[in-house]
């Protein structure tokens, strides 16, 4: 149990440490696009921001996933 909580710390830590990179390189980009989901619309974001975050997003839930999938220990 304690191995599984330090593998979600390190996933969580990695991803926002990636978060964080991410927001500071994506400050001077001007060529910027808006998301349509349904009816709405997102705010203008640089589209390198737009992939960064679905990487980011990917690395949390494959990092929670393979986490929470591996058998308890037997010690």
């Amino acid at each position: 149990m304690l191995l599984k909580l330090r593998f979600l710390t390190i996933t969580f830590a990695s991803s926002f440490a990636l978060l964080l990179m991410l927001c500071l390189g994506a400050q001077n980009l001007s060529n910027r696009h808006a998301l349509k989901i349904a009816n709405a619309t997102t705010a203008p974001l640089p589209s390198g921001f737009i992939v960064g975050i679905s990487i980011v997003l990917g690395v949390i839930s494959g990092g929670s996933i393979a986490t929470l999938t591996t058998p308890p220990d037997r010690s």
